[in-house]
């Protein structure tokens, strides 16, 4: 026993591993820094770079802006003025793309990341949180039957919502292409908006729902891994062939998501108390619903998206859409936007011919967030009149 515990001893007594050498921190800087006049400039340490290059959301497409290396291995580049606006960028070190290290301020489009600043102004005043009441976001988990699978959705309530009694109008915003539920919170701003305008008093409190419009995903990408359909577990469609998935998300929101909204929440149930919002893709889900199910919704919109081709069935559809007299229709489109400018102007068209109630929004710019979240900021004040 006494030989143990000697041993013992002994070994507690020998010198510690040496400690691993730290890793290398990157130098923290300020970057990006913002001047009043709307300029801004990025900042990087990267004493083993050969080339910098700056890619934003002010830039026209595949352009990029070089950093300039000073002393002591840093790079810069100050650019501008810019527009008051809400904008993301990366920094593409040798050929590698990377997030601004200095920047905590980040979001996510789909699979891409962005760091992330505000250049102040009048245009970009609702994109600030303020000192306002503020609603709350909700990640909700529900089931559909229609999909057979438990999805994910985000929704906002009103501030004062939780120790109230009284009960909404609801919003219900659709994503576009690549997005999925997080895309009108991250990049479209939509609670800090709906704050904004709530507590500015020219909107109408109301409950807003971000369902993920990717039929074969149960939640975010980078939550969970997207589902094969059972005939896309066998082996990849041969082109050509119809998509098994087509109408399913449009389906899912009728028959799983409003119903399951409609009774877990204080929400009012007519027609008049529902509205459907969708950017590009999610255009084409709110086209596709409210024609498919004309009794459902009184305040309609379409981002960036409309009528390719129209057809006699189509047509018809929207004759039907018009007996029941939704009190708006709002079209929203980018005079630079080659994906969807055409079929914007075809679908106010359509609408001019059967003498709907609407509104045509004809913007600079193209196929954007920075699009999307003036359509948002417009058409939120005129629903639930």
């Amino acid at each position: 026993m006494f030989f143990i515990l000697a041993a013992s001893q002994i070994c507690y007594a020998q010198n510690p591993a040496p400690a691993p050498a730290p890793l290398p921190q990157q130098r923290r800087m300020l970057s990006p820094e913002l001047y009043p006049d709307g300029r801004v400039t990025f900042r990087l340490h990267a004493p083993g770079a050969t080339e910098i290059l700056v890619s934003g959301e002010w830039q026209n497409q595949g352009e990029r802006q070089k950093m300039i290396k000073g002393d002591s291995s840093e790079w810069s580049l100050t650019i501008g003025p810019l527009k008051p606006e809400f904008y993301g960028y990366t920094f593409i070190v040798d050929g590698v793309q990377t997030l601004d290290p200095s920047n905590a301020r980040t979001k996510r489009d789909g699979v891409r990341y962005f760091s992330t600043f505000i250049v102040q102004g009048a245009e970009s005043d609702l994109y600030n949180v303020k000192a306002v009441p503020h609603g709350t976001v909700s990640k909700i988990w529900y089931e559909s039957p229609t999909l057979k699978l438990n999805r994910r959705m985000y929704v906002y309530t009103p501030p004062g919502y939780e120790n109230g009694k009284g009960s909404y109008p609801v919003l219900y915003l659709l994503h576009g292409g690549g997005g999925d539920e997080d895309a009108w919170i991250a990049n479209g701003l939509a609670p800090v908006i709906l704050d904004n305008l709530i507590a500015q008093g020219n909107t109408k409190p109301m409950i807003v729902v971000m369902p993920n419009g990717n039929a074969n995903q149960v939640a975010a990408s980078i939550d969970a891994p997207p589902v094969l359909v059972p005939a896309q577990q066998q082996a990849p469609p041969a082109p050509g062939t119809p998509n098994p998935l087509a109408g399913k998300f449009e389906e899912s929101m009728v028959k799983d998501i409003i119903p399951y909204v409609e009774s877990h929440y204080r929400v009012l149930h007519t027609k008049n108390d529902r509205s459907v919002a969708g950017l590009s893709m999610g255009g084409a889900h709110t086209q596709r619903i409210v024609l498919d199910n004309p009794d459902m919704f009184n305040y309609i919109a379409i981002f960036s998206a409309g009528v390719r081709e129209s057809s006699e069935e189509l047509e018809n559809k929207f004759k039907a859409l018009k007996t029941r007299n939704p009190k708006l229709f709002y079209v929203g489109v980018g005079v630079d936007d080659r994906l969807a400018y055409t079929g914007s102007k075809n679908l106010a068209a359509i609408l001019k011919k059967y003498d709907f109630k609407y509104t045509y929004n004809e913007t600079t710019g193209g196929h954007t967030w920075a699009n999307w979240r003036i359509y948002l900021s417009k058409l939120a004040p005129e629903l639930f009149k």
